[in-house]
């Protein structure tokens, strides 16, 4: 058993970043960070689950 939020985050990869950005978002989950180009070369975006954890899905390349 676990608190809430104390996993941290997991990182998850897709080929279409803003599709898959549109269709959880849609969904009602709560963006952490919209999808942008990070300076160490990745594009990703950011959401929090239920629990508070953070999901970080980069674009695949």
């Amino acid at each position: 058993m676990m608190a809430k939020g104390t996993h941290g985050w997991i990182l998850l990869a897709t080929e279409d970043l803003d599709g898959t950005f549109e269709r959880v978002h849609a969904s009602g989950a709560e963006v952490a960070q919209e999808p942008m180009a990070q300076d160490y070369g990745v594009r990703d975006c950011a959401f929090r689950d239920p629990a508070r954890n953070l999901v970080r899905i980069q674009e695949r390349r």
